[in-house]
């Protein structure tokens, strides 16, 4: 039962529906910022005077270890003191790091604000998903959160497609980037204070004492062989991701010979590809809800074989084919899936805490995967170890998910 409002109009517009616009939004500016410098790594790397491909990797690494670190005590925090309160001075912190990075003489410069940019996106998850999930009808609960992480892939798309066509094509400077995503990230968190409604929570607040057991704890949170496995699966399925996302341009540009905006433009095939497939299994989500897990274990097996396919053909039309199945069977078209499946099983006045985990050990794998597809790299010349390290990881995870959905259906129906 869905009982915050969702149908509360503001300006003419059901409240739900603007929130589904808004976090959108806030996917966007997150995922600009976190493309638009991995096609340019390499003329990064030469203006800083950094040496190996293991350093640059640690950019995306100290940034996601920042966000990953801020995904539990965010959410818990979102729940006890207010979503919005945890989400306007993350987004400033963001905005702050994204303008240190722009300005960095170093290095050094360059890791503290990635750093200060992943505290600052870290509040994100677990409160936008909470507030997501308790306002949104539970029957549109799947697609609507595709529509939400659809933000992702465009973001993705403009970060890829923007520096590649600016930077490399029209020879610009990259530090310019970052100043305009600055901008963008303030102009939503004006959004967010404009619009987010913070009465839903307090009044889960107010009957926190009558409904002690449908709140998060450590027994919702690890007792559950369903969450486990959620995020056990969750893990897999961003390490292949964060290392697609981080060193797929690199990987272009260094080994299969693509050069300038041709470098974005493949890349953002993977984004691209991704909003179909969201919105056509998430609409299947919501209409098959007790077959959510298999849908999830078919797409990962087909993204398993394409991110294969991708680098183990040498023809680059056909690594061009396989991008475009990856995009629209991989993390995009899951995650609402995955989202929902959550909210399915998680205490009601729990969700920033739920997901925050959820998130936390998603993302877990988002620190590891580009330092070490980096050092695979630079040990081997190449990065095609990182890619089937990336499968193997995928495969073993959606194997998990199949035996731990095995095992706890015979005892939800007696049998």
């Amino acid at each position: 039962m869905n009982k915050q409002a969702s149908t509360a109009k503001q300006g003419g517009m059901e409240y739900w529906k603007k929130i589904v616009i808004l976090f959108c939004l806030g996917w966007t500016v997150i995922w600009i910022y976190r493309t638009v410098l991995n096609p340019i790594l390499p003329e990064i790397k030469i203006q800083l005077g950094i040496e190996s491909d293991a350093s640059m990797g640690l950019i995306s690494s100290l940034f996601f270890l920042a966000y990953t670190s801020m995904q539990i005590p965010s959410g818990f925090l979102a729940d006890k003191l207010g979503r919005k309160i945890m989400l306007i001075p993350g987004f400033l912190i963001f905005a702050f790091g994204a303008f240190t990075v722009g300005i960095a003489p170093s290095l050094l410069f360059l890791l503290v604000g990635s750093f200060l940019a992943g505290l600052g996106q870290g509040t994100y998850y677990g409160p936008a998903y909470s507030i997501s999930s308790s306002s949104i009808p539970d029957e549109k609960r799947s697609f609507s959160t595709a529509i939400i992480n659809s933000g992702s892939a465009l973001g993705m798309a403009i970060g890829y497609i923007g520096s590649s066509y600016l930077v490399k094509g029209q020879g610009w400077d990259w530090r310019p980037l970052l100043f305009i995503t600055t901008g963008l990230i303030i102009a939503v968190t004006l959004a967010f204070a404009k619009v987010i409604k913070e009465k839903p929570i307090k009044s889960a607040e107010a009957s926190k004492e009558k409904n002690a057991e449908d709140r998060a704890s450590l027994k919702t949170l690890f007792g559950d062989i369903r969450m486990i496995s959620a995020y056990v699966i969750y893990f897999a399925i961003c390490y292949g991701y964060y290392m697609i996302v981080t060193w797929l341009p690199s990987y272009l540009q260094m080994e299969r010979g693509f050069q300038g905006a041709a470098i974005g433009f493949a890349s953002a095939l993977v984004a691209f590809a991704s909003v179909p497939g969201a919105l056509l299994f998430s609409k299947l989500s919501d209409k098959f809800k007790n077959r959510k897990i298999r849908v999830v274990i078919i797409l990962q097996i087909i993204a398993a074989v394409t991110l294969y396919l991708t680098v183990a053909i040498q023809s680059n039309e056909l690594l061009i084919l396989f991008l475009i199945m990856y995009g629209f069977f991989g993390k995009l078209a899951v995650d609402p899936i995955m989202i929902s499946y959550v909210a399915d099983i998680a205490p009601k006045k729990g969700y920033s805490t739920t997901f925050g985990v959820f998130n936390f050990f998603g993302m877990m794998s988002s620190v590891i995967a580009p330092f070490v597809t980096g050092l695979i790299s630079d040990a081997t010349g190449s990065k095609i170890l990182g890619f089937y390290l990336a499968i193997g990881i995928i495969l073993v995870g959606t194997a998990f998910l199949f035996f731990a959905n095995l095992v706890k259906r015979p005892a939800a129906q007696g049998k």
